[in-house]
């Protein structure tokens, strides 16, 4: 499902400020693989998936989704193939419109828009009953707007509306950093349950460990822009935070330093 062969990305090129964010990054995910990346500040992380997302281009090496190569696509084309959900839950939904509102746009995605009533009587009643499995009882608030709720509910209605029309890559960008544990726990449950239940492809990025640990099937670990952890299957499910460190200090040859990490 997805494809990520050999791409490299240097930031400020030839000036003082020049960093190797990405270097020779090399990655293939079949369909619905759930794959956590975990790594210290500067590793590469969200770099690389800002790279699939297509909001800066590669230096080189290419990027195919689905049997697309999307590597020469702006940021806006590449939409049709990807749900996001960011660390800002600001940024995932339109604060000035009501929950349904926002999710007949997530539903008219990349259709034409015609002058016609926004949202059916149907389509009410379908988004009251998505919305009612989040278990937040926000199906009798469909009319508030966004902007009145919390960031937890917030990040639960992003995840839905990334994942309305099925995109072929789920990408989270540590999307439960910005919330207390209660809540990041209820939306990281979330996403396992909406992954699991459409059979997505997703891709999570995350500063805890426990967490790269817990979700998915696959873990990935970065340093210094490139793979140097590939775990999965049984040996994943395993996993300890100790054995992680063990790990990466085999391969890296030196000690994991982000306390951020360590802490969570």
């Amino acid at each position: 499902m997805l494809e990520i062969n050999n791409i490299h990305k240097t930031f400020n090129l030839g000036t003082i400020n020049e960093k190797k964010a990405l270097n020779g990054v090399t990655l293939y995910l079949d369909e619905g693989d759930f794959v956590t990346v975990i790594g210290g500040n500067g590793a590469g992380k969200s770099t690389m998936l800002n790279a699939v997302a297509g909001v800066w281009p590669v230096d080189s090496g290419s990027i195919i989704i689905d049997g697309t190569d999307v590597t020469g696509l702006p940021e806006h084309k590449r939409a049709s193939y990807l749900g996001r959900v960011f660390q800002d839950p600001m940024n995932g939904t339109t604060a000035t419109m009501e929950i349904q509102e926002n999710l007949a746009l997530a539903a008219r995605r990349g259709q034409r828009r015609g002058l016609k009533w926004g949202i059916t009587k149907a389509e009410r009643t379908r988004y009251r009953d998505i919305v009612k499995s989040l278990d937040l009882g926000l199906e009798d608030r469909m009319t508030s707007k966004v902007g009145l709720l919390s960031g937890g509910q917030r990040q639960a209605l992003t995840l839905i509306m990334a994942t309305l029309k099925k995109p072929k890559l789920l990408l989270l960008d540590e999307h439960t950093a910005a919330l207390d544990p209660k809540t990041a726990a209820k939306v990281l449950e979330l996403s396992d349950k909406i992954i699991a239940e459409n059979h997505l492809t997703a891709m999570m990025v995350t500063h805890n460990m426990r967490d790269a640990i817990i979700h998915g099937n696959r873990l990935i670990m970065m340093n210094e822009g490139q793979i140097i952890l590939d775990i999965r299957g049984t040996e994943k499910k395993k996993l300890s935070v100790e054995d992680l460190l063990q790990k990466f200090e085999e391969v890296s040859g030196e000690e994991f330093a982000s306390d951020k990490a360590l802490l969570g």
